[in-house]
């Protein structure tokens, strides 16, 4: 199943990237910013003298732990390594709320210079644009209502049966869901939210998302569980448009020392206990 071919494929990408450093050194589109301390290597303007160039972040702000508002302030985990990244490269860093699906165009568009939202490396992702070393890990998780027939995740893969699964669009669990139960009974949602929304009314089945934001979709809403067998596990990355090298490079070296020196771990502790 393409599932474990991006895992794999996840894997393989972070062990050649840190290889190649150890020889060589879900709501509108620009709906909010939040600023925190990054960098730009895209910008066709150089800043004024005395101002730090500016990085923007391309994000869908409804992933909980990984960006999410306090208040009007997109936080989370994602939110504060690019914080993170920016200063090591001594720029000031712009996040960007939009949908999920649109990230990967705003990236090639240039309307944004990098997108991070919990984004896995798939093989049609890497066709289109290319991806850093991995961040943080995540898991593909079940919720079904606590009643709910589906008891373990070879429940959906039993004969006979057609259970209806609500995804995110674009994200894994809808390519991953797409490709193993087919496109008739899979219904995306613009957001985990609204995916939720419609299992609760008897809309799906069942929805794939990410385990951390379906803890938080869990506890926000009652007569939900999340199923104790995962549906996949992955790795999450930085996309880059395709043959932007430098900033690539930039951001695999910034992540290279972050994990080095403990920061990111001490970030992603701080919001999964």
């Amino acid at each position: 199943m393409k599932k474990f071919f991006a895992v794999l494929l996840a894997t393989v990408l972070m062990l050649s990237c840190v290889a190649v450093f150890a020889a060589c050194d879900k709501k509108d589109d620009n709906k909010t910013t939040a600023d925190t301390t990054a960098a730009d290597t895209t910008a066709d303007t150089a800043p004024v003298e005395g101002e730090k160039a500016v990085l923007k972040m391309g994000t869908n702000a409804y992933f909980q732990p990984y960006e999410f508002y306090e208040g009007e302030k997109i936080i989370g985990i994602d939110a504060e390594i690019a914080a993170a990244i920016a200063e090591k490269l001594g720029m000031t860093l712009e996040i960007v709320d939009m949908e999920f699906d649109s990230i990967i165009t705003a990236v090639n568009a240039g309307s944004v210079d990098f997108g991070m939202a919990g984004m896995t490396v798939t093989e049609d992702r890497l066709k289109e644009i290319d991806f850093s070393v991995s961040y943080a890990n995540g898991v593909q998780a079940i919720i079904v209502k606590e009643d709910s027939a589906i008891a373990h995740v070879d429940d959906l893969y039993a004969e006979g049966a057609s259970y209806k699964v609500g995804v995110q669009l674009g994200t894994t669990g809808d390519i991953y869901a797409t490709d193993d139960f087919g496109k008739d009974n899979v219904t995306t949602y613009s957001n985990g939210n609204e995916a939720v929304l419609a299992l609760k009314g008897g809309s799906v089945d069942c929805v794939i998302i990410d385990n951390e934001p379906a803890k938080a979709l869990v506890a926000a809403n009652p007569g939900l569980k999340i199923l104790e067998t995962t549906y996949a596990n992955e790795d999450y990355a930085i996309c880059v448009k395709k043959g932007n090298s430098d900033l690539l490079d930039k951001i695999n070296a910034a992540i290279v020392d972050l994990t080095e020196d403990g920061t990111i771990a001490g970030i992603v502790a701080k919001y999964i206990k």
